[in-house]
């Protein structure tokens, strides 16, 4: 008999729920919504106990939540959320369990994504994808024949945490780690290019055009920290900043090859397949 699982995708800005046959793993339900994230997490996940309870179906066996911040994988609780207050140690899934009356499984919202496009998107078929996505700020996961790789404790993946100049941000920075995220982000790349009004503008046109350069060799650094620790077949960019890449992944991956080692062979580049990565990777957490 076939049954549904409820996928979550929590952002920071906006929030997406589906609901998934798990046969074919295709949406028959579908909503959007402002996350109003200035509410804080215990309002915020108030809101979402209330749409899983709006989706649910008799058949629905299983609920799958992707959100931002750093996800104890071990019981699902959330060490904080650099986007929405009052985060700190918020039991997700103990929470969204006594809600719905249902198995939950947490997990941040970037490696949802990964999960999906590893497992039915851009990186279908390929043995290690890792996934960046580049929005509001910049997200990541790894995974390896299929499956997500947590580390330790869950928090393998935080690419944009990764130091890419220490100590020497960009203008615009509140502190002085020099990280990815602060040089790539969305946020990032619109005070570095003042004249920009969407993300598409950072990477199209001619208004962030002096910019480019650096951008590009930015990524690079970034792709070829990742490429010598884990060698992986591709690279999968999503959020809305990283769909803009798609016309440079050629100049990108030029620039990556003058980093690696020789003979470190170059991954495959791409842009996500799937529009609802967020909310399909978190309803395959429930697999």
């Amino acid at each position: 008999m076939s049954t549904t699982v409820i996928g979550f995708d929590l952002g920071g800005t906006k929030s997406a729920i589906s609901l998934y046959d798990t046969d074919l793993w295709t949406a028959v339900a579908h909503e959007s919504m402002p996350t109003n994230a200035h509410l804080g997490l215990p309002a915020v996940m108030d809101n979402a106990a209330a749409m899983i309870a709006k989706f649910r179906r008799d058949d629905t066996v299983a609920v799958g939540f992707g959100m931002p911040g750093l996800i104890r994988h071990a019981d699902g609780s959330v060490a904080q959320t650099p986007n929405i207050p009052g985060g700190e140690n918020f039991p997700a899934k103990q929470f969204l369990e006594k809600q719905s009356k249902l198995p939950v499984f947490v997990d941040n919202d970037a490696r949802c994504f990964t999960l999906a496009e590893a497992k039915l998107g851009a990186g279908k078929g390929h043995s290690v994808v890792i996934g960046i996505t580049m929005g509001t700020g910049v997200g990541g996961g790894v995974a390896m024949d299929g499956k997500l790789f947590h580390g330790a404790h869950g928090f393998a993946g935080e690419i944009g945490h990764m130091l890419l100049i220490p100590g020497q941000p960009p203008v615009g920075s509140k502190h002085t780690r020099g990280d990815v995220e602060q040089f790539l982000s969305g946020t990032s790349l619109g005070r570095r290019c003042e004249p920009a009004e969407k993300p598409e503008d950072y990477l199209d046109g001619h208004a962030c055009a002096f910019l480019w350069a650096d951008v590009f060799r930015e990524i690079a650094w970034m792709l070829c920290n990742l490429t010598h620790m884990f060698d992986p077949s591709v690279i999968v960019f999503g959020g809305s900043t990283g769909r803009a890449l798609r016309p440079h992944l050629k100049n990108i991956g030029t620039e990556l090859g003058l980093w690696l080692l020789p003979g470190m062979p170059i991954p495959t580049l791409t842009i996500a397949e799937r529009q609802d990565a967020g909310s399909l990777g978190a309803a395959l957490l429930t697999q």
